[in-house]
């Protein structure tokens, strides 16, 4: 099916409760076991992009306890949450937490050993807006790790999915998780993208829903 772009939905308190709550821990320590593990010279500033309620983003912080991490999310109460579980965490001293949206972030160039993001990219209408940021965030050198939804060949396959995988979560989160899938890219999309960047990274399908594109910046 063509992509769909999904309504943006996460400025919502209600919203944003309700993916907070959701339960994504398998994928989230997936993520966060295999960066820390494929990249371990790269622990030390890291950007998470799209962090959400921080979940990965402690995840690598509690695996990386040498890492420095500033946590991007363009909603404040999503951030709201972040903030909250980055306190109880007691993780405040290395994990710094940032409002905004991409492009145009207040960050410096070239400044991260690492830069990060799962399942932010679908949400992007024009997905050069991430890999221009990743470019211009991560130093020559530094590691790029993104994990993103696979988009299914057919809205029915995408309902199958989420009742498989969600079938217990708020109506709320099971929408938008649907919207998600309609919007996300296939590896092919990702490969043509990335060539187009100019950007050295690889893809590849790591669960029936989910790719990770990963790999070293160009000096």
């Amino acid at each position: 099916m063509d992509r769909i772009l999904e309504p943006e939905i996460m400025d919502g308190e209600a919203e944003a409760d309700a993916y907070a709550r959701a339960d994504f821990a398998d994928s989230n320590q997936w993520y966060a076991d295999h960066f820390t593990g494929e990249y371990p010279s790269h622990l030390w500033e890291v950007v998470d992009l799209g962090c959400g309620p921080a979940d990965v983003t402690l995840r690598v912080a509690r695996a990386a306890p040498h890492a420095r991490i500033v946590a991007v999310d363009g909603s404040a109460p999503m951030l709201e949450f972040a903030r909250k579980a980055v306190h109880s965490a007691k993780l405040s001293d290395r994990v710094t937490l940032h409002l905004g949206r991409l492009p145009g972030l207040s960050l410096p160039q070239h400044h991260f050993d690492a830069v990060l993001s799962k399942d932010m990219l679908h949400h992007l209408p024009d997905p050069q807006v991430l890999w221009s940021e990743v470019r211009r965030l991560g130093r020559p050198g530094a590691a790029v790790y993104v994990m993103d939804l696979i988009r299914p060949d057919s809205p029915v396959l995408a309902r199958e999915i989420v009742e498989r995988v969600a079938a217990h979560e708020h109506p709320v989160l099971k929408e938008d998780f649907y919207n998600s899938l309609c919007a996300a890219f296939t590896v092919s999309e990702i490969r043509s993208q990335l060539e187009s960047a100019g950007l050295p990274l690889t893809v590849e399908q790591v669960t029936d829903r989910h790719m990770r594109i990963k790999g070293i910046l160009s000096p």
